[in-house]
Order: C-alpha cells, then sequence, then structure tokens
C-alpha cells in the first residue's frame, strides 16, 4: 500500500503542468543525480532527451522542454524565481549551450537534441527518456511522470502486474474510504485528525504547520497575483485574462496592500448573494492564468487543476466564515490530501491516463469533501461531498486546444469550484446511511471510465474541442 503524504498531493512548482512541466523537471533532476550517483556528470560531453506519448504530443504547449532544461540545469521549480526562466531558456536557445547542475557546460540544441516521439510506450502515457554521452559510452534512464508531479522509473514497476511497487510506511495505512471511515472510528477522530496522525509519523507537527501554511501563502499569492495582472496569456491563444477585470468589478474600496490585507478587505465588503459566484470563479480563474503564465502554483492535485482548492478555502475564508483561522485552512488542506491520494491510489489522477475527470473531477472532490468538514459534516458526510463532486465530472475528457493549459482548462476550474461547494451543501443535508453510490464506487467507475475512454481524449490535442477550433482565428 503506498504512502501519499498530503505533501505529496499538494507540491509548489512551476505552471503550467503538474505531469508536463513538474514531473518531466524533477524527472531531469533525478537523471542529474543519477549521473552524480556514478559520478560521471563531470564527464558528460553530450545531452538528448526523447519525448513519447502524450508529452510529445502536447510537450510544447505544456513548456515540457522548457522544464527538461531547467532541471537538467539544476533549477529547482519550487524555488525558482519564475521571472528568470524566459531568460535561462533565451539563452540556453542563443548559445546553444546548457549548464548541467549549474556547473559543468555542454552543448544543446534544443531543436534536434529533444526529440518528440508521438508512439506511447506501454506503462504509461507521459514518458520520457534521457541520454548522456561520455567516452563513447550512454547512460539512458526512463521516468514516467505519472500526474500531479509524481515520476516513477521502469524498475518501480511490477513486470507482472504493470503496477507501481510502493511500501506504506504511516501508523495507519489507508487504500480507500473505507478504510478511512474505519481509521476514524478506530481512532474517534475526524478525517483531518487521522491524516495529522499519519503526516505526525514522519515529520512534527511544527513542521507540518509550516509546511503547510507556506502551501497556503503560496495558494494565497497566485490569487492575488491573478487577481491584479491584466494582459493576454502566452503561447499563441491570445487569450485575455479575466480575473483582474472580473476582480476591479466585484471589490470594495477598501485600502489594501498585500494578499493578508485582502482577505480583510474582502470579508469587510458588502458580498451580494449574486456576487458569491463571481468571487468564487475569480479566485478559480486567477489561479490558473497564473498558471498558464508560467507562474508559481500549487499542485492540486495538478497544475491543471490548481484553481479549485483555494477557491474554495477562500470562499469559507472571506464568505463563509469570517473567523476562518490557520486551524481551519490546516483541517482543509489535510482532508483535502486524503481524498485526491484515495483517487491516486484507486484510479488516476493523470488526464494523459483518465482525461480532465482525473483532474478537475478529483480537484472537486477532494475541496468538496474538505469543506464539509469544516462546515460540520461528519466523515460519512465529507465522503458523499467528495463522491457527489466526482460523480458529476464523470467523463469529462481532456482537449486542451493548441496543447495549452488555457481553453477549456481556465474556465474549468471555476465550475469545478462551484460544484465543490455545491456537492458539500447537498452532503451536509444526505443521510450517508441512504446513500446509493459510496466513494469507492464512484472511484472505481471513474477508473473504469478512464480506460474505456477514448486515446485522444486524453491530453493528445487531437479530439474535441482541440480539433473542433481553428487556430487560425485565435
Amino acid at each position: 500500500m503506498e504512502s501519499i503524504s498530503v505533501f505529496d498531493m499538494l507540491k509548489i512548482g512551476v505552471g503550467p503542468s503538474s505531469s508536463h512541466t513538474l514531473g518531466p523537471w524533477r524527472a531531469a533532476e533525478r537523471f542529474i543525480g543519477a549521473l552524480k550517483s556514478r559520478e560521471v556528470l563531470n564527464k558528460v560531453k553530450h545531452v538528448t532527451v526523447d519525448l513519447y506519448g502524450s508529452l510529445s504530443l502536447t510537450g510544447k504547449g505544456h513548456a515540457t522542454d522548457y522544464a527538461v532544461l531547467l532541471g537538467l540545469s539544476g533549477a529547482d521549480p519550487e524555488y525558482v524565481p519564475v521571472d528568470s526562466i524566459e531568460g535561462t531558456i533565451h539563452a540556453i536557445k542563443t548559445n546553444q549551450q546548457l549548464k548541467l547542475d549549474k556547473t559543468f557546460t555542454i552543448p544543446f540544441n534544443i531543436e534536434s537534441d529533444i526529440r518528440y516521439n508521438r508512439k506511447f510506450l506501454p506503462f504509461h502515457a507521459n514518458a520520457l527518456t534521457f541520454n548522456a554521452h561520455y567516452d563513447e559510452q550512454t547512460i539512458t534512464e526512463t521516468y514516467y511522470s505519472v500526474g500531479g508531479g509524481f515520476v516513477v522509473q521502469e524498475e518501480q514497476v511490477d513486470s507482472e502486474t504493470d503496477n507501481i511497487v510502493f511500501h506504506c510506511t504511516f501508523p495507519y495505512p489507508i487504500s480507500n474510504g473505507d478504510e478511512l471511515l474505519q481509521r476514524c472510528h478506530q481512532l474517534n477522530l475526524p478525517i483531518s485528525g487521522v491524516v495529522l496522525e499519519n503526516e505526525k509519523s514522519m515529520r512534527s507537527e511544527a513542521e507540518i504547520d509550516i509546511e503547510l501554511k507556506r502551501i497556503w501563502d503560496t495558494m494565497l499569492e497566485c490569487m492575488y497575483v491573478g487577481c491584479h495582472t491584466e494582459g493576454t496569456l502566452p503561447g499563441g491563444l491570445n487569450v485575455k485574462r479575466r480575473a483582474f477585470d472580473m476582480h476591479q468589478s466585484l471589490k470594495s474600496d477598501e485600502p489594501y496592500s498585500n494578499p493578508v490585507e485582502w482577505i480583510y478587505a474582502i470579508r469587510n465588503s458588502e458580498v451580494k448573494f449574486r456576487q458569491i459566484l463571481k468571487w468564487v470563479s475569480c479566485f478559480a480563474l486567477a489561479v490558473n492564468e497564473v498558471n498558464a503564465s508560467l507562474g508559481r502554483v500549487v499542485t492540486a492535485p495538478t497544475n491543471g487543476s490548481a484553481g479549485v482548492i483555494p477557491a474554495v478555502l477562500m470562499y469559507y475564508l472571506v464568505i463563509e466564515n469570517h473567523d476562518g483561522n490557520f486551524d481551519d485552512i490546516k483541517r482543509f488542506l489535510l482532508v483535502a490530501g486524503e481524498i485526491g491520494s484515495i483517487f491516486k491510489k484507486g484510479a488516476t489522477i493523470s488526464a494523459a491516463m483518465g482525461g480532465c475527470q482525473a483532474e478537475i473531477g478529483v480537484s472537486s472532490a477532494m475541496a468538496a469533501g474538505a469543506l464539509c468538514e469544516l462546515s460540520g459534516g461528519t466523515p460519512e458526510q465529507v465522503q458523499v461531498a467528495a463522491e457527489i463532486a466526482m460523480e458529476h465530472h464523470l467523463g469529462l475528457t481532456c482537449d486542451p486546444i493548441g496543447g495549452l493549459v488555457q481553453v477549456p482548462c481556465i474556465e474549468r476550474n471555476a465550475m469545478g469550484a462551484i460544484k465543490a461547494i455545491n456537492a458539500c451543501e447537498l452532503a451536509l443535508d444526505t443521510d450517508p446511511d441512504h446513500v446509493k453510490v459510496p466513494l469507492d464506487t464512484v472511484v472505481n467507475t471513474m477508473w473504469e471510465t478512464a480506460k474505456d475512454m477514448n486515446t485522444k481524449y486524453k491530453e493528445t490535442s487531437e479530439g474535441g474541442l482541440a480539433i473542433g477550433v481553428n487556430l487560425s482565428d485565435c
């Protein structure tokens, strides 16, 4: 059974895609680490990279080439100054040189040394192979970006079952919704309490609080930046940023100068009923406009769905509970992380494997369940909320126009956030004993739906809106 921490499900990184950007970035870092462990990094004369499947088909739109170069260069996606990225890539292209791990300079031609192979490797739709050449020798390693920034290598795959091999270290292992409820009853704790007990087996509660605060601060900063940035998104579709104008139409005249003051300004404004949905949509759009601009976001559980959870949590803090504090934020993120891990274990969080139901659907389920606990829901009702949210995303395809995480991805975050809030409200009025579809059933159904879905609707830009829109008109 896999031990998936909340910090695995909620990672800080750079947009626009966790599987196509953050995953390849981390894979490149791991390849550098492999070369170091073999003590050959200083001998490498040339590196080539092969992208397969969905990474090849939509890699340029998702900045996979940027991610590979930055990872090989030794930049950390959690801390790299995002405004330096374009300059770094421009220098590599212009000079046709790459400094491995910020130390050893080698020739690198981005046009010929990153190769796009349309073929899919057997285990996963997102695969990439690194080749390091030195002294007439070549070191080759293949990595799979399996969604949400998770990366595995071939030796982690069981050849008989094609499953990834993991070892659980949590004191209270959880593989599905039923086991989660059993743990809640066993420990007499809410879902957040059970998750916290598992997390405390890996780090102190003080360290947990620091990291959760850092995650929330990144989410809040992302919403703030998105709401205060005008212009057009990069990539060639000429998509106009919408969060700025929406925010201008909603905000009051109360002054503020930073994200924390911004929260109080919104709380103190008179938010009318009709404005609530607009605020939630504004928060979600803001995050994913930042994501589409190679900004810093939190995978939740992916970059493409990064706007849902912060939008719903912000809704709770500025609309539902003006006394909301870090304890509420902590509980929300712990519950959300656990629900996301159940979907990852039982199905997938990769759009290249399961369509957008695996991204927006899962993020909506995570947010719905987390909001339900903060709203007084029982563990059973939390699972009902998550189930309802996913149930109404089943079959959602991934068909990004131009291979960019923009249309329809950005709007889908707003829709996922609204559905999460609605699912929570329905769950709070539901007797779990009368529920017809348990959470584990919808997880299984999502995975079966994913396997039945035509490959062209799984982040390939070869079906749906991706081919139904004339790019020359954009």
